[in-house]
């Protein structure tokens, strides 16, 4: 049976293929106290003391985690916050009141409040002069975002690895995308970082939950068969399409 790759060595490819991580780099982590942002940060943590190979290393880069809390969301877990200070980790945390930005007649969402605190990180990074925001959207993210774009919108669109921001000096990028699910979870467990879920009253995932059960569905949860799912968004074949 083929060994399965070390997550860092998932990660470290991502990066590579993608040039995510570059000399003098500032990147902003979005924290949220749960597996895959943890893992992504311990990530950095892990790659920032690595040893400069020549001048030209992207070692030679700095980072920051940062936690948007919102006005009704739970505190960052102190468990992942310890491990955070262990690791060397930058922290900060950005208390945000989102319930009174909504609008009247609007109503309050898991979309709206996770636009408001993706604006934060972003309104903080170009106040810090951070160039890259990493996020930790995973492989399974990704693809569900495919099918929801392709079924709901007729559009074959997902989150790309690495985004440009045409109107700010950012650049969004997600060294996960070439990892599962699974892997983050077997993560989790193995480096003894609990999971953590927002749980708030306007929970509404029933569109993402769908496209994880659709995901499952046509992948038989099959881990392969993912990888060339993802593969296929890079091997478009036009003469064979409409």
């Amino acid at each position: 049976m083929k060994k399965s790759p070390k997550l860092s060595s998932l990660i470290d490819k991502a990066v590579f293929d993608y040039n995510l991580i570059e000399k003098g780099d500032r990147i902003l982590i979005g924290a949220s106290g749960g597996k895959d942002s943890t893992a992504l940060i311990k990530y950095f943590a892990d790659r920032a003391r690595r040893p400069a190979r020549d001048v030209a290393s992207d070692t030679s880069f700095e980072y920051k985690a940062l936690f948007i809390k919102s006005d009704f969301a739970p505190d960052f877990p102190e468990g992942i916050r310890a491990l955070f200070r262990q690791w060397g980790v930058p922290f900060e945390q950005l208390n945000v009141n989102v319930l009174e930005r909504v609008k009247p007649g609007q109503k309050m969402s898991c979309w709206w409040c996770s636009t408001q605190r993706r604006t934060e990180l972003l309104n903080y990074a170009i106040a810090n002069g951070y160039n890259k925001i990493a996020l930790g959207h995973h492989m399974d993210d990704i693809l569900e975002t495919l099918l929801m774009n392709m079924l709901n919108k007729g559009e074959m669109a997902s989150m790309p690895p690495r985004l440009k921001y045409d109107n700010f000096p950012v650049t969004v990028i997600r060294p996960l995308c070439y990892v599962s699910e699974a892997r983050l979870i077997e993560e989790a467990k193995s480096c003894g970082y609990a999971g953590y879920t927002c749980t708030c009253d306007y929970q509404d995932n029933s569109g993402r939950k769908e496209a994880r059960a659709k995901l499952e569905a046509l992948t038989d949860g099959d881990e392969a068969k993912k990888e060339r799912l993802f593969a296929s968004m890079r091997n478009i074949q036009p003469l064979y399409l409409p």
